[in-house]
């Protein structure tokens, strides 16, 4: 049974990258046009945030190594977007992308990582990071569908990615096995919310 988790574990991570990656063709089209034209940036915000929560949770919860280095890479990745973001959005929607991941990102987080060093140990520090990573990634893979108001407006689906949604779906069917394999119900949890979201 343990190398069966450690192997469902390996293809979530493989799947993980491949959805942390799977923005890259809308960021290289941000770029080739100098502009974010109406991509909406709250996805991404959310997903660092979430990221940066997984990862914090790996690094306190003994053998969640699995956890804790592909949410690594997620957050690199989503400062890599959120970047390019704010270089090439107008400047309202630089600002208010700015002002959003300022408080989303780094103060929540900060309070996050502070109360839950300085407040708490052991098993509940464990607990309340898992509770706010299992509550932010409902809210990381729900952050997609505010491109639908968009989608619903202009009639097309161009704007909330095809590739996103599938690698959000698959994400989270083997994570939800991995979860159930290491009796993690927090990974379990907001995997199936990820299932219920998407189909």
């Amino acid at each position: 049974m343990n190398n069966l988790y450690f192997y469902v574990g390996v293809v979530g991570n493989i799947i993980s990258v491949l959805m942390f990656l799977s923005p890259v063709k809308t960021f290289l089209r941000i770029y080739k046009k100098g502009s974010t034209e109406e991509f909406e940036s709250l996805p991404y915000i959310c997903t660092l945030l979430n990221s940066s929560l997984w990862t914090y949770y790996g690094i306190t919860k003994p053998d969640s190594y699995l956890v804790a280095t592909v949410n690594g890479f997620g957050v690199v990745v989503e400062i890599v977007y959120i970047s390019m973001f704010l270089i090439y959005a107008p400047p309202r929607t630089r600002a208010k992308t700015a002002k959003i991941a300022g408080i989303v990102d780094v103060l929540v987080f900060a309070v996050a990582v502070f109360v839950t060093q300085f407040a708490m140990e052991g098993e509940m520090r464990i607990n309340v990071i898992g509770f706010m990573g299992a509550a932010l990634n409902i809210v990381m893979y729900a952050s997609p569908l505010s491109a639908m108001k968009l989608v619903w407006t202009t009639k097309s689906v161009e704007y909330m990615p095809f590739l996103l949604s599938l690698f959000l779906f698959l994400n989270g069917g083997v994570w939800t096995l991995y979860a159930f394999l290491v009796q993690d119900w927090f990974l379990g949890v907001c995997s199936l919310s990820v299932i219920e979201l998407i189909s």
